[in-house]
């Protein structure tokens, strides 16, 4: 295993990791398993496993999949695009800027 494998709080390797958190935008973006439109939901029940939320609700729009998710009380919007590949949270409201950034946290995260 290398040093720079990414790994949680309680240092246990992590399948999906915090490419980047923009809270200007209210953007989480995502590294972890390729997914396609035929496995985004067993991909993303994998996420959603690993930060501990659950699915409210789910939408599908051509190629890409919007779920609504709740997170300790605060929901987030789950995005997955899967021509592109990419794999995304947002926030529905600047209140909840801390809950992303928590959430990021949980995915190896680290505030330089």
């Amino acid at each position: 295993m290398s040093s720079s494998t990414p790994k949680s709080p309680s240092n246990t390797i992590l399948t999906f990791v915090c490419r980047e958190l923009d809270l200007e935008q209210g953007l989480l973006l995502i590294s972890g398993p390729e997914f396609d439109f035929d496995n985004f939901s067993e991909v993303a029940a994998q996420l959603l496993q690993q930060i501990d939320a659950s699915v409210i609700e789910r939408e599908l729009n051509a190629d890409l999949h919007v779920w609504l998710i709740d997170f300790e009380g605060c929901r987030l919007m789950l995005k997955g695009e899967h021509y592109a590949g990419a794999l995304w949270l947002e926030w529905l409201s600047p209140d909840d800027r801390e809950t992303l950034q928590f959430v990021a946290s949980l995915l190896g995260y680290r505030q330089s």
